[in-house]
C-alpha cells in the first residue's frame, strides 16, 4: 500500500518557486506525487537548457522549491533534466519539505531554509554555543544546550560559519523546550559580512 501511495502521481497545474543558483525561477507544475514533483520553467539569459542547469547543481542537486496553493515548501533533489518544446522539465524528488507553508511556524515575510550548523553568540560577556534550525535573509531561529537566561529584545553578537556571516541581532521571541534546550529567534541588525545568496525570500512582499 505504501508503494502504491508513493508511486502514485497527479496531474495537476499549478504555478511554483524554485530557487536554484541563487536565483528564483517561476515553475510550472505538472504532476507531484507525495515523494516527488515534475515542474517546467521558461529558459532565460543564463539557463538556455538542461546543460545548463547540470553545470549550476554540479556542486549539489538541492534545490528549493515553494508552491503555494497546495502549501508546500523547502528543499528537493534534481533528479533528471530534459528540453521538451521551448521549456526545461525538471523532476525532483522531495528531501525536507513542509506540507502545511502557511502554518504558524512558516508564515513568516519570507522563507525559512532548514538547516542543522553551528555558531555562537554573545549576550553581556556571555558565549553560547547554537545549532541553527533554519535560516532566512532577515534572521534565524537557533537551538542552545540548556535553558540558556535569554529575553526578548536583548542585542546578541553572532558568528555563523556555514554563512561566514557574523555581526549583530536582536533577539525577538525565547522558548524552553525541557532537556532539548532554548529555542531562539533572531533578528539581523547589522552584519559585517553577509553573503546570502544560498537562501531563498520566497514569501517576500
Amino acid at each position: 500500500m505504501n508503494n502504491l501511495r508513493e508511486n502514485y502521481r497527479e496531474n495537476v497545474s499549478v504555478a511554483g518557486v524554485l530557487f536554484m543558483g541563487g536565483v528564483e525561477h517561476k515553475m510550472q507544475i505538472h504532476n507531484l506525487s507525495i515523494v516527488s514533483i515534475l515542474a517546467s520553467i521558461e529558459p532565460t539569459a543564463d539557463i538556455r537548457n538542461e546543460q545548463d542547469i547540470l553545470k549550476i547543481t554540479e556542486q549539489s542537486k538541492l534545490v528549493d522549491i515553494y508552491i503555494k496553493t497546495i502549501n508546500i515548501a523547502g528543499e528537493a533533489e534534481i533528479v533528471r533534466v530534459e528540453m521538451k518544446d521551448k521549456e526545461i522539465l525538471i523532476s525532483m524528488v522531495f528531501k525536507q519539505v513542509s506540507y502545511n507553508a502557511e502554518s504558524l511556524l512558516y508564515k513568516r515575510k519570507v522563507y525559512r531554509k532548514a538547516m542543522n550548523t553551528p555558531g555562537k553568540i554573545l549576550v553581556f560577556d556571555t558565549a553560547f554555543d547554537f545549532v541553527a534550525c533554519n535560516v532566512s535573509v532577515s534572521g534565524l531561529m537557533i537551538r542552545i544546550p540548556g535553558k540558556a537566561d535569554l529575553h526578548e529584545g536583548d542585542l546578541v553578537e553572532f558568528k555563523f560559519d556555514e554563512l561566514q556571516i557574523h555581526g549583530k541581532a536582536v533577539i525577538v521571541w525565547v522558548e524552553h523546550v525541557d532537556d532539548n534546550g532554548t529555542l531562539v529567534g533572531l533578528e539581523y541588525k547589522r552584519m559585517k559580512k553577509a553573503d546570502l545568496s544560498s537562501i531563498p525570500v520566497f514569501y517576500d512582499e
